[in-house]
């Protein structure tokens, strides 16, 4: 397993910026390598994603979610990953977003590309794509407020 930690300071409100993260179909608006993102329910998704010259898909179970707060997710099938994007408020105008993920790569060619820190750079350029995202159009294009508990609680 390979663990993936990135973060970028957003000039927008906490609720804008957590609202639109909440808008899975949107990724490949600004997710590198992402064709695809399915909302099949409250807290699960269908993935077409590109890694290198191979298409994978896979889905994948919000196991957390808090408004403002947090969403946390974990793979279903296809290649194995977890993880957690938090939100801090800095500001009235300015969010922090923190992505934590644990991913296994699958395949050599994945795992030469996880050797030469292609994952990490990939993270990074898609937070600052977000960024971007968010900061250019100003506005969310959805919202979903709802509450997952973590399992267990």
């Amino acid at each position: 397993m390979s663990s993936v930690v990135a973060s970028t300071d957003v000039k927008a409100p906490i609720r804008m910026v957590y609202n639109q993260w909440t808008q899975f179909e949107s990724f490949p608006e600004f997710m590198s390598g992402v064709e695809s993102v399915q909302q099949l329910d409250d807290t699960h998704t269908h993935w077409k994603v590109h890694v290198g010259p191979a298409e994978r898909e896979f889905d994948a179970t919000i196991t957390e979610q808090h408004p403002d707060e947090r969403v946390a997710w974990r793979s279903d099938s296809g290649p194995e990953h977890a993880g957690v994007v938090t939100f801090h408020r800095i500001d009235d105008l300015t969010t922090r977003v923190t992505t934590q993920m644990e991913v296994d790569p699958e395949g050599f060619v994945e795992n030469v590309g996880d050797k030469l820190g292609l994952l990490d750079h990939r993270v990074k350029g898609d937070l600052e794509r977000f960024k971007k995202f968010m900061e250019e159009r100003n506005h969310e294009t959805g919202a979903w407020r709802g509450d997952v508990p973590r399992p267990g609680l």
